[in-house]
């Protein structure tokens, strides 16, 4: 679809043109989320469209911790003020809803104007799917205090378990109250041809915001490139062979990942159990004095450590609104599949493919790393 469209040389118009918003709709009214045209915005990208949604709001931002590693940049880009509220420990991307409600009300007792809050229902960098009682009790807090709410759900496609696993979307329950944000990145496009696109109240006041994001994507000219938008809208169509990969790459990415957390832990770490997305988030903090002898005694020098040894860049929980002391880490399965493209469609298509060679060796690596630590 991408080179099919290559020729289409004329720009898009800020938010994408007709049949990209209309895929969009599709995409979304299929999950239960009436969605419109006119109620869609797409760009090059989720950082240039967060960064217009949230300047077309007016006021403090609120986000979980850990949170995305681009949330808290994008918010001091434009000046606002970003409060992190801590996650259940085996729920991240939803913030505790008691303590959204304390750091709210300390917020506004300093003088400060909450009013945006993102959360990610299935979460990067955790891998976490929020149970659905708790993404209602969090929703039912912000909405209670007057908060806008972001669903940031680009891994929401990428359920290990899609049968097991229960993903419910804020806008389900607050339609009118609630953004929805998604990177195409995250299941259905290549990272190399950047598109996302959100999904606005309809109502006044989501008309109003999402003219106010298409004024500021066409001042920064994020404009969606035509063979991006046309590859994009053939995936939000979900014709069965991008539902078939779609799929097969889920279930491969759980495997890997629950490999690498069991690894995890046979070395003594911590870690939540990974249901979504290409990640695992560990915990090396049971592991502080054999990582102190080698000289790691916070997150950016676990990043250095475990970087180096894995040979991958491994970012540290610093990156993503964790204490800069504890001793956390983001780990990603996609080196677990090959080093070349082809190694890579042969994981993918492969009965077990834990077995074959290219994979059991990049699994003895991780493991012979993490056994290093015990």
């Amino acid at each position: 679809e991408c080179a099919g469209a290559a020729g289409h040389t004329s720009p898009q118009p800020p938010g994408g043109d007709a049949v990209l918003r209309e895929a969009a709709s599709g995409y979304w009214s299929r999950r239960g989320l009436r969605t419109g045209p006119d109620d869609v915005a797409a760009a090059p990208g989720a950082q240039p469209l967060l960064f217009a949604l949230l300047a077309a709001y007016d006021g403090d931002v609120l986000m979980p911790r850990p949170c995305p590693a681009s949330w808290t940049p994008q918010a001091r880009l434009l000046g606002r003020p970003a409060y992190h509220v801590p996650a259940p420990a085996d729920a991240g991307g939803v913030p505790d809803p008691f303590a959204l409600l304390e750091t709210v009300r300390r917020v506004r007792a300093e003088g400060g104007r909450p009013r945006v809050l993102l959360l990610s229902v299935a979460d990067d960098p955790t891998a976490a799917v929020a149970p659905p009682e708790l993404v209602r009790e969090a929703c039912e807090a912000a909405v209670g205090e007057g908060l806008h709410i972001v669903s940031d759900e680009t891994w929401r496609d990428t359920l290990h378990r899609p049968h097991e696993t229960v993903l419910l979307s804020p806008a389900e329950m607050w339609p009118d109250e609630v953004v929805v944000l998604s990177d195409l990145a995250g299941g259905l496009l290549p990272a190399a041809w950047p598109m996302a696109v959100a999904r606005y109240p309809a109502t006044d006041a989501g008309t109003a915001l999402r003219a106010r994001t298409l004024d500021i994507l066409t001042a920064l000219g994020a404009m969606v490139a035509g063979p991006v938008a046309a590859a994009a809208a053939h995936a939000l169509d979900e014709p069965d062979a991008v539902m078939a990969r779609t799929r097969a790459t889920a279930a491969l990415h759980g495997q890997l990942a629950a490999a690498a957390h069991q690894l995890v832990l046979a070395s003594g770490a911590l870690a939540g159990v990974p249901q979504a997305g290409r990640h695992v988030y560990a915990d090396l903090g049971p592991l502080r004095g054999q990582l102190a002898r080698l000289g790691v005694t916070d997150s950016m020098e676990l990043e250095n450590h475990l970087s180096r040894r894995l040979e991958v860049p491994v970012p540290g929980g610093h990156r993503f609104g964790d204490a800069l002391g504890a001793l956390r880490v983001r780990l990603s399965t996609g080196p677990l599949l090959g080093a070349t493209p082809e190694q890579r469609l042969k994981s993918l298509t492969a009965t077990a493919p834990l077995d074959l060679p290219h994979v059991a060796r990049a699994l003895g690596h991780f493991g012979a790393v993490f056994d290093e630590l015990r």
